[in-house]
C-alpha cells in the first residue's frame, strides 16, 4: 500500500502505521480510506488477535480529514457521499471480531479521533503534543463519521457536546480521566501498553447511570440546555452548525445521512465555504517564518505594564525563560500577580506552575538583555523615551538578536533613528488581551533587514501567535481598520442612537463584540487618543469627548459608555430603533480603510487583510473577512 505499512508479529498482532506518502502530517484522505478499507478486506479473510493502529509521522496521529477535499463539494451528493465514505468504514471498523486499539502521539483530531472511537480501545501518549479534538464546527461543518454517535457514548452527551460545540481539545492525562482514554502512559512504555491492553480483552469503562439516561430518553434535556448555550454566543443564520450538531446527536443518533435536509444545508452554507477560507488564511499566516532557522530560548520584556507583563508571562507559558524590566519591584509585582493566576489557569498542576514561575524573572538592573534572543520594548508611546532605551539595549545586546518594540501608533522609522543598525529594530505588535489575541503584527519599516523580519516572524510561531507581516505606517492594519468603525459607531451615538441600539446592530451582524462596548473595555481616553491620531484629522465625537472630560473612561473606572460597577457592561436594553441599515454604515468605513490599506502596500494582498482583521479584530469569520464580504454582499 501506499500509504499504510502492515505488520503481523509474533503474538499475531496487526500493527497498521499510517504514513501518508509525501505528506509531512497524515490526514484521511479519500485514498487513505479506500486503502484502509482494502486494509481490512484483507483481515476478514485472516482475522488476527488484535490490530493496533499507530502513526508514523512524527508530527501527530491523524490531524482530520482532507480540508482540500471538502472544497471541492460542488453538490449536496457529493456530500453525501464524502460522509457516507467514513461513516460506514468506521461502522464496519467497530463491528469487527477482533479487538482493536488506536495508539494516539500527538494531535489526533477530526476524522482522526472518530478513527479512534471506532476502535475498542484508545490509548494515549501522555506528552504535551497528544492532544484530542472535534474542531469540525470550527470550519462550520460537523464530525459526519461517527464521532456525533461515539463521543457521546464514550465521555457522557453533555462533555461530548462541549467538546463538538466548541472545537476544544483535551490532554492526554484529561482524556484519560474523562474516559475518552483508556490509558495515559510515557513514551518509553507506549508499544509494550498497546500490546498488553489489545490482549487484555478487558470491557470498557460503563458510563454512569445518569449519563446512560441522559444519552438516552432524557436526550431532551441536554439538547435543550446545549442550544440555549449555544445561542448566546452564535446566531444560527450566521452559524448553522452547532445547531446541525445538537439535532443530529439528539434526533438521528449522529447520523447525518439520516437528515439529508441538515447536511445539505451545511455543506451547502456560505458560513461553510467562508470558515474553510479562513482555516486556510490561518494556515497562510502559521508559514511565515518558516524560512528561519531562528530559535528563541531567552526572552527579555522592557516595561512591565498590563501589555508588557502578559507578553513576559505569555513567553513563559510557550516554554521560554523571560527577564521583566521595569523601574522597581513595586512595578513589577502585578505582573507577576497576573501571570501567576494564567499559569494556574492553564498548567492546572502546582509543579508545572512553578516551574513556569520560576522562568520568569524579575529584573529591575536589565541585566537579561545580554543572555536574550528576543528584546521586547512595551514602555508608554513617548518618542523621548524609546529612544533613550534603544540607545542603552543596542550595546548589550548579542549579535542577531531580534530588537522588537510593541508600539501601537509610532512610526518604526521615528524610533530607529537612534541606532547604530537601524535595520535591525522591528515591530512585533500584541494585541490585548495577550492570552486571548491570536494575531500579532510583524512590522517592518523601510530598509528593514529581511533577516530579522524572518526571525520576528518565527518568534511569534514559536509562541503559538500568528504573524502578520504589516509595513511601518500609523495604525499597521488593525488599529487603522478600528479607528474608522469605532467613529462611526460615536457619531451614531451622537446622532440619537444609544449606544445599546449600535452593539445590538453589529452583534446581529456577527461582531463578537459591540464597538462602543469595545471602547469602554479598551478604555476611553485610550479611544480618544487612537482615534486622534488615526482620524484623519476629523473632530472627536461629543459623546467621546464628555465622557473623557468627566473621567468615566470606561470598565477601568466602573463607568463609561456603561455602568461597569459589577464588572459586566450593564445595558438596559435597545433604548429606541436603530436605523436598518445602521450595521452597513457602521462597516462600510473599516472596510473602505481595509480596501486602501492593502492599496498602499502596508498589507501585502486582500487575503491576508482579510485575515488581520478576522483575527486581529474578530470580523465576523462567517463572512469571509471584510473584503470578502463586500465582493459577496455588494457593500
Amino acid at each position: 500500500m501506499k500509504h499504510w505499512q502492515i505488520e503481523r508479529d509474533e503474538n499475531d498482532l496487526v500493527w497498521a502505521t499510517l504514513d501518508r506518502a509525501g505528506e509531512s502530517s497524515n490526514v484521511m484522505s479519500a485514498e487513505v480510506l479506500a486503502e484502509f478499507r482494502e486494509l481490512l478486506d484483507q483481515l476478514d479473510r485472516s482475522p488476527p488477535k488484535g490490530l493496533i493502529i499507530r502513526s508514523g509521522k512524527t508530527a501527530g496521529f491523524i490531524a482530520g480529514a482532507d480540508i482540500q477535499e471538502f472544497t471541492q463539494l460542488d453538490s449536496a451528493e457529493k456530500g453525501r457521499v464524502l460522509i457516507a465514505r467514513g461513516w460506514d468504514l468506521f461502522n464496519r471498523l467497530a463491528a469487527v471480531p477482533y479487538p482493536t486499539l488506536s495508539l494516539v502521539r500527538g494531535h489526533c483530531l477530526g476524522g482522526g479521533l472518530e478513527l479512534s472511537l471506532a476502535c475498542r480501545y484508545l490509548l494515549a501518549v501522555d506528552e504535551p503534543g497528544t492532544k484530542f479534538g472535534l474542531p469540525e464546527v470550527m470550519l462550520g461543518i460537523f464530525p459526519g463519521w461517527g464521532g456525533m454517535l461515539r463521543l457521546p457514548q464514550r465521555i457522557g452527551p453533555t462533555a461530548a457536546l462541549d467538546l463538538m460545540l466548541t472545537g476544544k481539545t483535551l490532554d492526554a492525562k484529561r482524556a484519560k480521566r474523562m474516559g475518552l482514554a483508556d490509558e495515559a502512559v510515557p513514551p518509553r512504555v507506549m508499544m509494550a501498553a498497546a500490546r498488553l491492553l489489545v490482549q487484555s480483552g478487558q470491557p470498557r469503562r460503563k458510563l454512569p447511570l445518569l449519563q446512560r439516561l441522559l444519552n438516552g430518553p432524557l436526550k431532551s434535556i441536554v439538547a435543550n440546555g446545549a442550544r440555549k448555550q449555544v445561542a448566546k454566543k452564535a446566531r444560527p443564520e450566521h452559524y448553522p452548525a452547532p445547531y446541525a450538531i445538537i439535532d443530529l446527536w439528539a434526533k438521528h443518533q449522529g447520523n447525518a445521512l439520516a437528515a439529508p435536509e441538515n447536511l445539505d444545508r451545511i455543506i451547502s452554507s456560505p458560513t461553510a465555504k467562508n470558515l474553510v477560507r479562513v482555516f486556510f488564511l490561518q494556515e497562510r499566516l502559521k508559514s511565515f517564518g518558516k524560512e528561519s532557522a531562528f530559535k528563541a530560548k531567552r526572552v527579555h520584556v522592557i516595561g512591565a505594564g498590563t501589555m508588557g507583563g502578559d507578553i513576559a508571562a505569555w513567553c513563559v507559558l510557550r516554554g521560554m525563560t523571560v527577564s521583566l524590566q521595569d523601574q522597581g519591584l513595586e512595578r513589577i509585582a502585578p505582573a507577576l500577580k497576573r501571570a501567576h493566576t494564567l499559569f494556574t489557569r492553564r498548567l492546572r498542576e502546582p509543579l508545572r506552575v512553578r516551574e513556569a514561575f520560576d522562568r520568569l524573572i524579575p529584573d529591575v538592573s536589565g541585566a537579561g538583555v545580554a543572555h536574550a534572543d528576543v528584546v521586547i520594548e512595551a514602555i508608554f508611546e513617548n518618542v523621548e523615551a524609546k529612544h533613550a532605551l534603544f540607545r542603552a539595549l543596542e550595546p548589550q545586546m548579542k549579535p542577531g538578536a531580534v530588537l522588537a518594540t510593541n508600539t501601537s501608533s509610532l512610526r518604526l522609522e521615528d524610533l530607529r533613528s537612534v541606532l547604530k543598525q537601524p535595520e535591525r529594530l522591528v515591530g512585533i505588535h500584541f494585541f490585548n488581551p495577550v492570552a486571548m489575541m491570536p494575531l500579532v503584527e510583524v512590522v517592518a519599516a523601510e530598509g528593514a533587514d529581511p533577516a530579522m523580519v524572518q526571525a520576528a516572524c518565527a518568534f511569534v510561531r514559536q509562541i503559538d501567535k500568528l504573524p502578520l507581516p504589516v509595513k511601518s505606517m500609523p495604525g499597521f492594519l488593525v488599529n487603522a481598520v478600528l479607528a474608522p468603525y469605532m467613529l462611526a459607531a460615536m457619531r451614531a451615538v451622537d446622532a440619537g442612537v444609544s449606544a445599546e441600539a449600535v452593539d445590538e446592530a453589529m452583534l446581529a451582524f456577527g461582531m463578537p463584540m459591540g464597538p462602543i462596548e469595545l471602547a469602554d473595555t479598551v478604555g476611553l481616553d485610550i479611544a480618544l487618543a487612537a482615534g486622534k491620531q488615526l482620524a484623519d484629522g476629523a473632530e472627536p465625537p461629543k459623546c467621546l469627548l464628555a465622557l473623557v472630560e468627566k473621567k468615566q473612561l470606561g470598565k477601568k473606572t466602573g463607568q463609561g459608555f456603561y455602568d461597569w460597577s459589577s464588572g459586566k457592561a450593564k445595558k438596559v436594553g435597545a433604548g429606541g430603533t436603530a436605523p436598518a441599515d445602521l450595521a452597513a454604515s457602521l462597516v462600510k468605513p473599516l472596510i473602505d480603510r481595509t480596501e486602501k490599506l492593502v492599496a498602499d502596500g502596508v498589507v501585502a494582498d486582500a487575503d491576508l487583510a482579510d485575515a488581520g482583521v478576522i483575527f486581529g479584530t474578530g470580523f465576523a469569520p462567517f463572512t469571509g473577512g471584510p473584503l470578502k464580504y463586500r465582493e459577496t454582499a455588494g457593500q
